[in-house]
């Protein structure tokens, strides 16, 4: 297990482990009334760390009690308890625990939900989380062989409402299930991450580090398909590619959720390396089909099933993998760190 201290970290208080994590196992879409079990799979192979990408719950009320209580549940379940025992967990959320299907910005709640969110996940006195709107935050782990920073971002307290779909698509054949929402123009000033957390962010990449895991609720570097992602704010999706562009950051990965299967999305921007965004949702949860989506690297995965990223410092690797509920390596895509680099 990593141990972990309150320091001051580059200049703002933030957790500090005394070695970097080689395995760093993470999932989303986890119904509290379901048994769970996966959690003992993901025991077993004894991750360094945990990342809930959100709907850690299915909470979809604007009832704090009613939402405590489904924490409770959550809490209370062996195979949860059993991971929490000996795995450091850190977490954000989706629509789903933030209180409502697809909520964004306008969820009456959202302030009373982020504090049952910050209870249950035992956020620390002093964090800085504490102290500003929305749930976003960064971990730093440093030793003599690098520095992983791991980003947690809040898709959910600043984003603008989606667009209802226009019907424009009828007659492309790409697009043969119902469709729920349209993209906003490129040129929109509607956002997904809001003006206060594209300045954090920008100060967090352009701090030093060897990897960087951008965690966020929905999927990246998908292209549309008429659900949530970032596609539907596609000016949002440029500006993260420009200022990772800008800031000159080296090693991100985007790890996403979400949608009920698990992909590897590879997404080449302009001028930049290429993203990779493994996408992990199906705790318990399954969807009947995967959309089509031009950045799939492989085939996507339907059954239940947890994310995995083996960190290998020393030969200087990343590995992406899912796995099911038997340990099976269902995918498995290997970068080296000299691919994410300017």
């Amino acid at each position: 297990m990593l141990r972990y201290t309150w320091v001051f970290l580059f200049g703002i208080i933030g957790q500090a482990w005394s070695q970097l994590p080689n395995r760093i196992a993470f999932g989303s879409c986890g119904h509290q009334d379901k048994t769970l079990e996966i959690f003992n799979t993901i025991s077993d192979i004894n991750p360094d760390l945990f990342i809930f990408l959100g709907d850690n719950i299915y909470g979809d009320t604007e009832n704090m009690r009613v939402l405590r209580k489904k924490y409770r549940k959550l809490g209370r379940n062996a195979h949860f308890s059993r991971l929490k025992s000996h795995t450091k967990i850190l977490a954000t959320w989706d629509d789903h625990d933030y209180g409502a299907n697809d909520a964004g910005k306008y969820y009456p709640k959202k302030n009373r939900s982020k504090k049952e969110f910050l209870k249950f996940f035992r956020e620390p006195i002093l964090s800085e989380r504490r102290n500003h709107e929305g749930i976003y935050t960064s971990y730093f782990f440093k030793d003599t062989t690098g520095i992983l920073q791991i980003i947690l971002l809040d898709c959910r307290t600043f984003r603008n409402n989606l667009l209802p779909y226009d019907g424009s698509l009828k007659k492309d054949t790409t697009y043969t299930y119902p469709l729920d929402y349209s993209p906003h123009l490129e040129n929109s000033d509607s956002t997904l991450l809001g003006e206060e957390q594209w300045r954090w962010l920008e100060e967090e990449l352009k701090k030093p580090a060897t990897v960087r895991m951008i965690c966020s609720s929905t999927q990246f570097a998908t292209q549309y398909n008429g659900y949530e992602a970032w596609a539907n704010f596609p000016g949002e999706q440029r500006r993260m590619a420009e200022l990772i562009k800008k800031t000159r950051a080296d090693g991100v990965v985007f790890i996403s959720g979400d949608v009920h299967y698990a992909e590897l999305s590879v997404r080449q921007f302009p001028d930049m390396y290429p993203i990779h965004d493994l996408t992990s949702s199906g705790l318990t949860e399954e969807w009947k089909f995967a959309t089509p989506n031009a950045y799939r690297i492989g085939n996507p995965v339907m059954e239940n099933h947890f994310g995995l990223i083996e960190l290998n410092w020393a030969e200087k690797k990343i590995n992406l993998e899912i796995k099911d509920f038997q340990n099976t390596t269902k995918l498995s895509h290997e970068i080296e760190f000299t691919e994410l680099k300017f």
